[in-house]
């Protein structure tokens, strides 16, 4: 079955996970003691309706404030497709969250109070969206049923979110504008009735239309070798194996690769996963690959195809998003991350802050928690290494604090 991540974003009380919770309760998919428990803390509360943020807001914290605080992974499924929503935070202070969880999304909900219509965070919701370059974008207006579900509010929010795209570098976004309440479900499942003058989709409608393969990277294929299989076994006592994942195109038995960094090259004999043995691999897919030829491969080790090698560089111009308490300064030293493969690196220079207004920054002397910037780092080795805007998955990277070994920040190549 089709699957479709999404990620979602929205201001403090602007009911994102009130959507979700409904979207979850429309689409049958909340057990029958949870909806008791939803219908049990409702009642407690003294509500006259039920309280669908509690069925996506775990943490004690997040019950009890009613904000979303980290990032949640939700599963849910319809006939025709299969859902993973990643809940993340909207406030400022939870910028790296919002981040991490869209970084592997195909599309996003970002909502809008409808009585507060386009505010700074919205900026930098839709930054953000910009920034990982998801290409099919919803924006939900949020409790239209406290603005008398007015059409003319609905379309004053839909032209300043209008001109806030104008001012984005991504052209390829396709930006879907979608009416709702979603206290009271509409324009949630079904179409609402109070609403007529929106001839549109409902969320879900839209979202079961949309074609993921619409929405995947075409590309380059890579393959980071994860590990290298050796059976410790007389029937397989040649057999040498190498495990990754497929990513922006796909490889075929009978292609010739070349091994990264060693520059060797050879053909690909067979393609397996588990048992089975299969003429091609798609991206995405995590597979083994044995090659015709017994040459040195190792973790770390990317093959791609003879002809499609990416440049290497010991210097990288990156945008990085900081994540961790401690700033990110000139001369400061990480391990970069980049797939399976960890490079000492030393930071440069700080070109400038980036604005999630899309507007100049200016110069920048260190990067803090949730701060966006454009940054240089100089590497103790080469990596081979496409743009972001060219290769996802081969454009990114993490940097990890070798002292505490926490993720200090995620940078995307330009």
């Amino acid at each position: 079955m089709e699957v479709l991540k999404i990620a979602t974003a929205g201001s403090v009380d602007d009911g994102k996970s009130t959507l979700i919770g409904r979207l979850l309760y429309d689409t049958r998919s909340l057990t029958s003691d949870k909806i008791e428990a939803i219908e049990k803390s409702s009642r407690k509360k003294g509500l006259d309706y039920l309280d669908f943020s509690l069925a996506t807001d775990g943490l004690v914290a997040e019950r009890e404030q009613g904000i979303t605080i980290d990032v949640a992974h939700i599963y849910f499924s319809t006939q025709k497709k299969s859902y993973i929503i990643a809940d993340t935070p909207g406030h400022v202070e939870y910028t790296r969250n919002m981040v991490t969880g869209a970084s592997t999304s195909e599309a996003s909900i970002i909502l809008v109070d409808a009585r507060k219509g386009v505010i700074e965070q919205t900026y930098r919701h839709f930054f953000i969206n910009n920034l990982l370059r998801i290409k099919e974008v919803v924006v939900a207006v949020n409790k239209m049923d406290l603005v008398n579900y007015s059409e003319e509010v609905f379309n004053e929010i839909v032209s300043d979110f209008t001109k806030l795209q104008q001012d984005s570098n991504f052209k390829e976004q396709r930006l879907t504008f979608i009416p709702v309440s979603a206290l009271w479900g509409e324009n949630i499942a079904e179409r609402s009735t109070a609403m007529k003058w929106f001839e549109g989709p409902s969320v879900l409608e839209h979202l079961e239309n949309i074609k993921t393969e619409n929405l995947q990277e075409t590309s380059q294929a890579r393959f980071s070798v994860q590990t290298v299989i050796r059976p410790k076994t007389n029937e397989f006592h040649d057999y040498r194996g190498y495990a990754g994942k497929v990513t922006a195109s796909s490889f075929k038995v009978g292609d010739e690769v070349t091994v990264l960094p060693s520059l060797t090259t050879s053909t690909i004999k067979e393609i397996c996963f588990f048992e089975e043995q299969f003429d091609e691999a798609p991206a995405g897919s995590s597979v083994t690959i044995t090659l015709t030829d017994d040459i040195n491969v190792a973790r770390g080790d990317m093959l791609v195809k003879t002809g499609e090698v990416p440049e290497a560089t010991k210097e990288v111009n990156a945008t990085i998003c900081w994540m961790d308490g401690k700033p990110l300064l000139p001369g400061n030293k990480y391990l970069l991350q980049h797939n399976t493969n960890g490079v000492l690196a030393k930071i440069d220079k700080i070109n400038a802050h980036i604005a999630t207004n899309f507007q100049p920054a200016g110069d920048a002397s260190s990067l803090k928690l949730n701060e966006i910037g454009s940054v240089t780092l100089k590497l103790s080795k080469p990596v081979f290494a496409d743009s972001y805007n060219k290769n996802k998955e081969n454009g990114r990277f993490i940097l990890i604090d070798s002292q505490t070994n926490t993720t200090a920040g995620v940078g995307f190549i330009q």
